[in-house]
């Protein structure tokens, strides 16, 4: 049985809903998962866990400043354990940026961050125009407009893949 942290930064919560998605997909085998947020716990010990995973969503082409700090401040404890990261963001909707290798934010972190995960991945995140801010809603239909997303402001829609997820949370559980 592992200890396993999934460490997540979330604006809106859709990462902590793909976190808790992990954790029932880890959880299934012998497995214990605590969730716990990066924002909120920056200084969290990481050595009661066997296996670290961190989660991060993108908010205007960047991760939060706290996901970049505690990799820094963690760093060589991350690499003496079996570790992972993943992003959440909406232009993973598209088929050519929704691998490590293809997704631009993915990248961005690699290049601005000296921990190298052992396992990364992508996942697309969600568009939900009413529950943002007037101003939030407005700078994110223009994206999409850019992008040749939704735009509609009733728009809510999840681009999720649940399957490639639930591959992780297998993949986590065996790594």
């Amino acid at each position: 049985m592992a200890a396993i942290l999934i460490l997540y930064s979330t604006t809106d919560g859709h990462t902590l809903k793909i976190c808790r998605r992990l954790q029932q997909v880890v959880e299934q085998g012998p497995h214990r998962v605590t969730l716990k947020s990066v924002d909120e716990n920056p200084d969290v010990d990481l050595a009661p866990f066997d296996k670290v995973v961190v989660g991060a969503r993108i908010r205007y082409g960047k991760h939060t400043p706290q996901v970049f700090a505690f990799a820094r401040s963690h760093q060589g404890a991350l690499d003496a354990k079996p570790n992972a990261f993943f992003t959440v963001n909406v232009v993973a909707r598209k088929p050519e940026k929704n691998t490590p290798d293809t997704n631009p934010y993915l990248q961005r972190f690699l290049q601005h961050s000296a921990w190298r995960p052992k396992a990364t991945a992508v996942f697309a995140g969600r568009i939900d125009y009413k529950r943002y801010t007037f101003w939030d809603r407005q700078v994110i239909r223009f994206i999409m407009w850019i992008t040749k997303g939704p735009t509609d402001p009733a728009t809510d829609v999840e681009f999720t893949d649940w399957a490639q997820v639930d591959d992780f949370g297998h993949f986590i559980a065996e790594m």
